[in-house]
């Protein structure tokens, strides 16, 4: 397994070593030790999520409040779907960056996005099937999103405009700078403090 730091800190692509025979292929697509030893931190894993999107699907961009947040650990187990980690952490040096990972069925890679990072991917294929460990439950309480379509953030969608398919929650979300003007997002200090701490103490 290959783990490598993103442009946006605190965001890991993960490529597993694959051991394939006449039968198939075999790998490990999720390893605690080796993420605990990259992050620093043991992930308390408590909800899996799995998503099937047509061609052209966007979905995000989503965070959620911290505390407590919650940390992702993305894969796509058919087709195949283009992941963006954004930075969208007042305070980060990099405020306002994304980085991008291609999460298909032939080289099997995962993302980690940790704590307040914003989190958003395409469909490249029919019904690609995107399945994620989170760090915490759903609540929409605390859930948040921003317009993945902000020009400011301007994120490299591989397709025309005129093929992406929203749902009117993402539409509807404000854009990066209104967001933070509302005050609804993450600050970085605050989001690597809580990360850090043990089980995700305050």
């Amino acid at each position: 397994m290959l783990i490598r730091e993103l442009n946006v800190p605190d965001a890991y692509e993960i490529t597993p070593v694959q051991h394939r025979d006449d039968r198939g292929a075999f790998l490990e697509w999720y390893r605690f030790d080796r993420l605990e030893e990259t992050v620093g931190h043991a992930l308390d894993l408590k909800q899996a999520n799995t998503s099937v999107s047509r061609r052209g699907s966007v979905r995000g961009i989503h965070f959620a409040d911290i505390p407590p947040g919650q940390a992702k650990y993305v894969t796509c187990t058919r087709g195949a779907v283009l992941d963006f980690a954004v930075d969208i952490r007042t305070g980060s040096p990099v405020f306002g960056a994304w980085d991008t990972v291609l999460l298909d069925d032939v080289d099997r890679r995962a993302i980690y996005l940790a704590e307040g990072l914003g989190h958003c991917f395409v469909a490249l294929t029919d019904k690609a099937t995107v399945s994620y460990l989170v760090t915490d439950v759903y609540d929409p309480a605390r859930e948040h999103g921003i317009n993945p379509l902000d020009p400011e953030l301007a994120l490299g969608f591989p397709l025309d405009a005129a093929e992406l398919l929203l749902s009117p929650k993402d539409t509807d979300a404000p854009t990066l700078d209104e967001a933070r003007e509302r005050g609804l997002l993450p600050d970085y200090a605050a989001a690597q403090s809580f990360s850090a701490a043990p089980n995700g103490a305050e």
